[in-house]
């Protein structure tokens, strides 16, 4: 299969994703388990320790769900999506920084969730850039291109915060000192990695400025909401994509929260999950190339199967090497799902609309993904089991599954 050759555009849009995903590695394994220990000296149990990180995680992206489609709307007003990406990539970047200051466990968590608000917000500006970046028909590949790299990039900080804070006691500081040392590494590894983007894209599909710019937007995004009822195919697809997605971010989410909880030994949960992510990258790859051969809708049901396969075996999880299993084959399908997503629906919306409708992309993604954290929080309360709370995502995948099977079957 020949080897597509990236522009510099794309490159550099590409590294924007080698730059969040050092905060997403960091905020799905070491975070969660700082936290912990945050937690457990206020007495905290494990099942609410678990439930409260479910929550954070549910507020974070309730708040992308309410600010999202309005401001993905103004931003595609001529000039606006750039300095509207910059703004929230800074509060990702400077709350991933704060959170080094020594916090009790619920200012941490609530910083955490402005971090992570941040960090979301960011993407829906950033997903729309993908238009402005690349042609239609390599959408497929750049958007896998983002997430492999991203997943493979995110490894360099992450090893290095590793280091510090597994052997803190060695190299003579606290744990505290050693996560402040994780999270401004991070924070500076998104920050730089972002720079070149800034400085070279440049909005090619908008509409223009008119006067009362938010009001003409809103304007457009109630118009925008009207467009998608009547347009079958993306309604629908949303619909899936919201029951599918929010159950991949949510085992993204909650990995490491769930394997402390249980009980698994702390070092084993880490070097898993950074598995995870040198899984991901070739896989990710792969897809990318395959979605040349094979149709994208049909490489998108493969990954919805294999991820309710994924959640029926984290019922019955209580041992570390059961873990890696779960941990590899997440690896597999993560990457693959999100760009073939992302890409997919580029495809099928208009570009010139891209800005608004990826806010609302982002509501269903991003920024809905409260449903699956909000249900282990609340199941696994309920039953004192995280079990039983992992378990119940399998019905949103097949729920996804099967909407998005007659999204696919309609024109």
């Amino acid at each position: 299969m020949e080897k597509m050759k990236l522009t510099k555009l794309e490159k550099y849009w590409i590294l924007y994703d080698v730059g969040n995903s050092a905060f997403v590695l960091l905020a799905s394994t070491i975070i969660p388990i700082y936290f912990n220990s945050l937690a457990e000296s206020a007495g905290i149990s494990e099942a609410d320790y678990v439930a409260y990180w479910g929550y954070a995680a549910s507020v974070a992206t309730l708040c992308v769900a309410a600010i999202g489609p309005v401001l993905g709307a103004v931003a595609d007003t001529r000039g606006y999506k750039k300095p509207l990406f910059t703004i929230f990539m800074m509060t990702g970047v400077l709350g991933c920084a704060a959170l080094s200051l020594p916090l009790s466990w619920i200012v941490f968590l609530a910083l955490f969730v402005l971090t992570k608000v941040g960090y979301s917000s960011s993407l829906i500006f950033y997903d729309a850039m993908l238009p402005d970046v690349t042609e239609k028909d390599r959408m497929d590949q750049v958007s896998s291109h983002g997430y492999a790299w991203g997943y493979i990039g995110s490894c360099i900080p992450f090893i290095i915060s590793l280091v510090f804070v597994l052997f803190y006691d060695r190299l003579g500081i606290t744990i505290t000192g050693a996560m402040a040392i994780a999270f401004y590494l991070n924070a500076g590894w998104w920050l730089m990695a972002t720079l070149p983007l800034l400085k070279n894209y440049r909005q090619i599909n908008f509409v223009e400025r008119k006067n009362g710019v938010v009001t003409a937007s809103i304007r457009r995004l109630g118009q925008a909401f009207k467009d998608i009822r009547e347009h079958k195919k993306i309604f629908l697809f949303l619909i899936a994509f919201f029951f599918y997605i929010d159950g991949v971010y949510t085992i993204i989410d909650m990995a490491t929260a769930y394997g402390s909880a249980l009980g698994l030994n702390t070092q084993g949960l880490l070097l898993a999950l950074l598995m995870t992510q040198i899984v991901a990258f070739p896989f990710a790859l792969i897809f990318g190339a395959a979605a040349k051969r094979y149709p994208a809708p049909k490489l998108i049901r493969l990954c919805i199967l294999a991820y309710t396969g994924i959640a029926l075996f984290a019922i019955q999880l209580d041992k570390q090497w059961e873990f890696w299993v779960l941990a590899g084959f997440v690896g597999m399908f993560q990457g693959a799902i999100q760009a073939l997503s992302r890409s997919y629906f580029a495809k099928i919306i208009p570009p010139e609309k891209s800005g608004e409708l990826f806010g609302i992309f982002d509501i269903c993604g991003k920024g809905a993904a409260f449903l699956g954290t909000a249900l282990v929080g609340v199941i696994s309360q309920i039953t004192g089991s995280p079990n039983i709370g992992v378990g119940v995502l399998a019905v949103m995948f097949i729920i996804g599954l099967l909407v998005f099977q007659k999204a696919d079957q309609t024109a």
